[in-house]
């Protein structure tokens, strides 16, 4: 039986013809390519291979930053640090939830200004989870704008506003959430809206990891 790999995602199908649809990033049939396996290059073609052949023209010698650019790509793409870094906000901003609905429910300041500091510990964290996500997106996925993607985009933006929105509004009003109003129960709504964001964004990279490999 065939095997159809999908160009976007990796995603492996098997039947005669490629799916309409990758169940993993919805690409569509275009973007898959049958997976030839066991195929042996003769070494008189190796030989001839492009990168043993010399190059008739002469390329400028990449720049300083330029070659920093390409070795932390590398780098970002070969120790998966994008999963890595995503791991903070997703593991740290329930965890500011649960702190701020311990302070409405209980009356405990400490666990409310917990959930301040940790969200400045996630906005800090940001530049370095969407610098990853967009390199993995361009070098791995080919900056493919699929739905799946498009929702990961999506959430993520909203969750950098969301966060910002909090981040500054709890400074310029100390006591948004510790004393009774009509706008704590607003800067509460907005704080589950983050986390549900951060979950969609998480859960949309683990299908795009996790969705199989093959049918």
């Amino acid at each position: 039986m065939k095997k159809w790999e999908c160009t976007v995602c990796g995603y492996i199908h098997e039947g005669d013809e490629p799916p309409d649809e990758c169940p993993v990033c919805s690409a569509d049939k275009s973007m898959f390519v049958e997976v030839i396996e066991d195929v042996k290059v003769p070494e008189e073609e190796a030989a001839l291979a492009p990168e043993s052949m010399p190059s008739p023209m002469t390329h400028t010698p990449p720049t300083f930053l330029a070659k920093v650019y390409a070795f932390t790509s590398t780098l970002i793409l070969r120790h998966h640090l994008h999963p890595i870094t995503v791991h903070t906000p997703n593991g740290v901003l329930p965890m500011a939830l649960i702190f701020i609905l311990i302070t409405v429910g209980f009356g405990a300041p400490l666990f409310e200004t917990a959930a301040l500091y940790s969200c400045v510990f996630v906005l800090l964290t940001m530049p370095a989870v969407i610098f990853t996500g967009y390199e993995v997106w361009q070098k791995r996925y080919r900056g493919a704008l699929t739905p799946i993607f498009k929702i990961k985009i999506g959430s993520a933006i909203v969750s950098v506003l969301l966060l910002v929105v909090l981040v500054v509004w709890r400074v310029l009003q100390p006591e948004i959430v510790t004393k009774a109003s009509s706008g704590r129960w607003l800067f509460v709504l907005l704080a589950i809206v983050l986390v549900g964001a951060v979950g969609l964004a998480g859960h949309m990279g683990g299908k795009l990891v996790f969705g199989g490999r093959k049918e």
